[in-house]
This record gives structure tokens, sequence and C-alpha cells, in this order.
């Protein structure tokens, strides 16, 4: 089937999507319910570029939530793909391509001996939780108020009372006997990290986080922090696991493990490795991994693991990454935008490539709590958001959702984005 011809409405599209799947949308935050919106139907894109089903082009400071890094439909990558398709894209047996992308990731982040390929983020945390479960014999785990790992039962918890306590669940459907063997503590809380392994320590199979927590707006941790909780999690015999799904490869080609010299038990990657294509994967030392089936008792599986576009997409995107050009070029992109929204006195959170834009004005020094996520700092996201979509910009739907510049975007890029914030602050005003 052809791209659909332009002009069929969003209107019309949502009213069939509406028919046929909850909500419309396969995805809750495509709904767009957090800006008092309605979805818009992407039909191509190119760039940094998307184009809806009514021709209009949008500008994409989203980029699919993170994994476009090259920007959409990169030649390098489609090349990949095409030639992935053209071999059949499916095969149910080994491949050498899987291999070749653990060998080319594994030789070059020591923290990753051995790696599992799976097929979303999601599946990869679910993964690595079973297996710190049974490498450890310990059931509890360990995550922090603001860090998100996916939608699998055990990580859909919130803190409840106190400082370090046991979870409550989020969602409808997850079992309170899976919530209870969750413990939620705060990030950047030094006091409650150390209250919450004197109470849990030696029941807690794993600790997961987030090193650069993005997914309740962008929140930096103090690496000391990072680092007194690698020092418990190696005390207790707790397996520390780095969530790297969205920052892994995306700050660095080392992501945050690299940045910070932390290095973690494990590790879930997703998004960029695969090159845009449905990808997941976990990884760390052999000796650790090998206790994953067929060579161990921890069970895991996928028909669709390792698929072989999302691995042959996947390494021709590090392959574009390795030199490190990108991350100085998004770099300085980044530092741009930065200056302009301050400039304007808005805040901003930036870390390299990753930047969230809440809409509230600027407020000193970094973010490193959800506790800081107050409705007041993102108050007027919905409205900025809304001016910007029709000036043929697209923000992350949410106040809470980070943005994403990629190597597609340019200087003229920033500038338009810092342009429209200023117009749209004049409005305001």
């Amino acid at each position: 089937m052809a791209a659909m011809d332009p002009g069929t409405s969003a209107e019309e599209l949502f009213a069939r999507a509406l028919a046929v799947t909850p909500g419309g949308v396969h995805s809750p935050v495509r709904a767009l319910a957090a800006v008092g919106g309605r979805p818009f139907f992407t039909r191509r894109a190119a760039g940094a570029c998307l184009e809806d089903s009514e021709g209009r082009r949008l500008l994409d400071f989203c980029m699919a939530f993170g994994p476009l890094i090259l920007g959409h439909a990169h030649p390098q990558v489609a090349a990949a793909a095409s030639c992935a398709l053209a071999d059949g894209w499916s095969y149910g047996t080994a491949e050498p391509y899987s291999l070749e992308l653990a060998e080319f990731i594994s030789a070059r982040l020591p923290w990753a001996e051995s790696i599992r390929f799976v097929n979303s983020g999601t599946e990869a945390v679910m993964s690595a939780l079973r297996l710190a479960r049974g490498i450890t014999g310990r059931e509890r785990l360990l995550k922090f108020s603001g860090c998100y790992h996916g939608h699998a039962d055990a990580m859909l918890i919130r803190a409840g009372s106190g400082l370090a306590t046991t979870g409550i669940a989020d969602s409808a459907g997850v079992p309170a006997a899976v919530a209870a063997d969750t413990v939620v503590a705060p990030l950047d809380d030094v006091a409650a990290l150390e209250d919450c392994f004197a109470r849990h320590g030696p029941q807690l199979a794993a600790a997961i986080i987030e090193p650069l927590p993005a997914n309740h707006g962008l929140l930096p941790q103090r690496p000391e922090f990072l680092q007194r909780l690698r020092e418990l999690c190696s005390r207790h015999g707790s397996l520390l696991i780095f969530d790297e799904v969205i920052s892994g490869f995306r700050v660095g080609f080392g992501g945050m493990a690299a940045a910070t010299g932390i290095r973690p038990d494990l590790v879930t990657w997703g998004k960029i490795i695969g090159g845009g294509f449905p990808v997941g994967a976990f990884a760390g030392p052999r000796e650790l991994m090998a206790q994953l089936a067929p060579l161990g008792r921890v069970y895991q599986a996928g028909t669709l693991s390792a698929n072989p576009l999302a691995m042959r997409a996947g390494l021709a995107t590090l392959q574009l990454l390795e030199s490190g050009v990108i991350y100085r070029q998004l770099e300085t992109l980044g530092a741009r935008l930065e200056a302009r929204i301050r400039a304007l006195g808005l805040h901003c959170a930036r870390v390299g490539s990753l930047f969230w834009l809440p809409g509230g004005p600027a407020r000193p020094g970094m973010l490193r709590s959800a506790a800081h996520c107050d409705a007041g700092l993102s108050a007027g996201y919905p409205q900025l958001f809304r001016r910007l979509l029709d000036a043929g910009i697209y923000l992350p739907p949410s106040p809470m959702e980070i943005g994403f510049l990629s190597a597609a975007h340019t200087a003229a890029d920033i500038d338009h984005l810092g342009d429209a914030l200023a117009a749209a602050d004049a409005e305001r005003d």
C-alpha cells in the first residue's frame, strides 16, 4: 500500500480509529489528552520533519520519543533496512546480524560482555528484573519515584507513605502482591536511600534506576547519589540495573554509565540500538548473563527477538555514532536551544540532545527530584503546545515528556523554535 494521499482530515481518521482501537491510539500519549487536543496522523517523515494526513509539514522535536537520533528516514539506515527486507525480514533461527551488532557494542562497552536482544524497552526491563531475581534468589525490587521503566507489572508502582516504602500500583490489573514486592524511594535523597537499604537490603534482588531520569521531566541526578547507590547495592548483594532505554547511545555512545564512570551490573537499552525499529536489549557481565536459558535456569524467549531489520538498522546507526562527531554536533545545537529558551526567562533542563521545556518560569539549578515537577511548573504547557503546533512545530505532547534533537536538525531549525517560543510568550503576556 502506498503512502496515504494528503487531504484526509485528522477528524475523519480519528473517528475511524475510535471505532476499532481503545481511545483511537496504540499508546496513550499519542491521544494528546495531556495538552488538550486530538491526535494528528503522520503519513510520512524525513529529516527533521513530519508530514500529516492533511499535507501539513511539522518541524519535529519529539523524534519518535528518542530513537531517531539521526533524523527520520536517514539514507544509510534506510539502505540497511532495504537490504534486510530484500533478504527476508524474520527467520526464527540464529542469524549473523544480531551477532554483528552484539560484537560491535560489546567491543566498545566493557560492562556489556554479553547481550540479549528483545523487542522493546519494557521487555528488556522485565527480563533484566527476572534475571536479577534468579541470580540472587530474592524477590523484592527497588525503584525510584519519577523513573519509568515500561509497563511491566512490577514497575507500574508509585510510592506509598514514608520516605522509602513498598509501593502502590499505578494501574488497574497489577496484583497487590506484585506491588508489595516493589520498594519505592525518592530520587536524590541519600538519607532515604540509606534507610531503604537498612530496612530492605537483604531482600532486594535489584535496584533499578534511570541514571538520567527522562520520563517525568528531565531530572539530572548528582553523581554522588548514583555512586552511593552503587556502593549500597554492592554491600548488600543487590544488582544495580541502569535503565538506559532513553539515555543509552543518546547522551554519548556509552550512555550514562560511561558519562558517570559508574558500572552497573546490568543495563537495559532500546530505541537507538534499533535505528528506529522495535527493539530492546539487556546486557551485563558474561557470568551473570550465563544464567539465562539455554545456559541457565532463568527463562526468556521471543519469536521476533533480534529481528534482522532492527539489527541491521541499529548497526548502521551505531556505526555513524561511534566517532563522536554527531554527539558534538548535537551538543552545539542543544546549547543554542538552551540559550534561546533561557533568554526568554523560561525553564529549560538539558543534557546533550535531550531537553525539557514544561513552559513555566525559570528556576535556579538542576531539578533532581520528581517532587519538583509540580502542577504550577507545567500549567502553561498545553497552551504553548497548541500554539506551536499551529505554527508548524511539534513539541512533546505532554508537559512531563522531554524533547529530542537529531542530527537532521539545523541551527535554523533551532532559531525557528526560539522565534516561535518568543512569539508565544509575547502573546501570553
